[in-house]
Order: C-alpha cells, then sequence, then structure tokens
C-alpha cells in the first residue's frame, strides 16, 4: 500500500491521507446494509457517523459503489415509496462475514480517525494555535537537546500532567453541562 495515498498507524489529524483503501468503501457499505437496509443518502449518513464526521462520502463515490454492490448480486435493491433501498442477500451476508476481520480493521480506522473530527468543531478554533506551539516547543526543545534522556522524560513529564489537568478540566465541563441540563429538564 502506498504511504503517501493511505492512511497509516502513524498519522496524525483527519485528513491524513485517503480513509478508503481500494475495495474498501465497497465491503464498508456492504456492511453497512448487512446491519440495517437502507437507502443511498441513509448509507451516506449512517457511513459519515460510523466514520465521526471524519470522512465524508460524496454521491458521486457511493452509488456507483452501490449499483456495484447490485451488479454483483450481492445486493437486492427494493422500491420502498419512491426510494431504492438496499438490502443484503445471503450472497452479501456471506462476503461481509468472509471478510469480517478487515471489516473490523476499516471500523477500527473510522472510530480512531473519528477522534480528530473534534477539530472541525468551530470552538476548537479557539485553541488550536496555541496547542501546536505548544507541541512545537514540546519537540523543539527535545530535538536541541539531541535526545538527553533527562530532557525527554522532563518533556513528556510536562506534556503527561498538562494532559492530565485539560483531562480534569474537560470532566469539571462536562458536569457543570450535565447540571445545567438536568435543571432545565426540571423547570
Amino acid at each position: 500500500m502506498d504511504s503517501r495515498r493511505f492512511p497509516g498507524r502513524d498519522d496524525i489529524g483527519p485528513g491524513a491521507g485517503r480513509f478508503f483503501g481500494p475495495g474498501e468503501l465497497r465491503l464498508a457499505l456492504l456492511a453497512l446494509i448487512a446491519e440495517q437496509p437502507s437507502h443511498g443518502y441513509e448509507l451516506m449518513s449512517r457511513l459519515e457517523d460510523r466514520c465521526g464526521g471524519s470522512y465524508r462520502p460524496s454521491a458521486g463515490a457511493v452509488y456507483p459503489t452501490l449499483q456495484q454492490l447490485e451488479d454483483e448480486g450481492l445486493v437486492t435493491l427494493v422500491l420502498d415509496s419512491g426510494r431504492k433501498v438496499f438490502h443484503s442477500n445471503d450472497t452479501g451476508h456471506a462476503e461481509v462475514e468472509a471478510n469480517r476481520a478487515r471489516v473490523e480493521r476499516i471500523w477500527a480506522r473510522a472510530d480512531q480517525r473519528g477522534e480528530w473530527g473534534m477539530f472541525r468543531d468551530p470552538d476548537a478554533a479557539e485553541i488550536l494555535k496555541p496547542a501546536l506551539r505548544l507541541f512545537k516547543a514540546a519537540v523543539s526543545a527535545v530535538v536541541h537537546a539531541h535526545g538527553d534522556p533527562a530532557v525527554v522524560d522532563q518533556v513528556r513529564a510536562i506534556l503527561t500532567e498538562t494532559t492530565s489537568e485539560l483531562r480534569q478540566l474537560e470532566t469539571d465541563a462536562k458536569r457543570r453541562h450535565h447540571r445545567r441540563q438536568r435543571g432545565r429538564h426540571t423547570d
């Protein structure tokens, strides 16, 4: 697999390379259809949700793939209130099962990449530059220390402590939000 085109384990961020490798969109759509019959737009929404917003499928990719699945005899098309609803058949279910490990790797990657979807939230823009400056300062300190273990340990300790403080801040913010939500529901 060409590491310039497809994401690897060490890629950072939501847009690091193409999301699907060869044949993976076909398999992901077939797996979604096997879970629940759906029409094309529903499948696009479910796929985006499954990827945590880090992948936004286009009609130009999804509909030809759905046609391919139908041509291969893996799905059956049923008209329902004027909509084309795709249903998995025995052959389609067998294809998903035969590729279960591959499907699980796709969904695991979707979960991992989906975690980065929060960077698209407008509120994240407020802290992205300071966070990147922090990251740059940490890397710079280690590089300029030429990997001195004492410096590496100190940088790691600072980042670990900062991460813990930020997670505590997140936990506190969630609690405050839940209390406010409960207060609204009791009014």
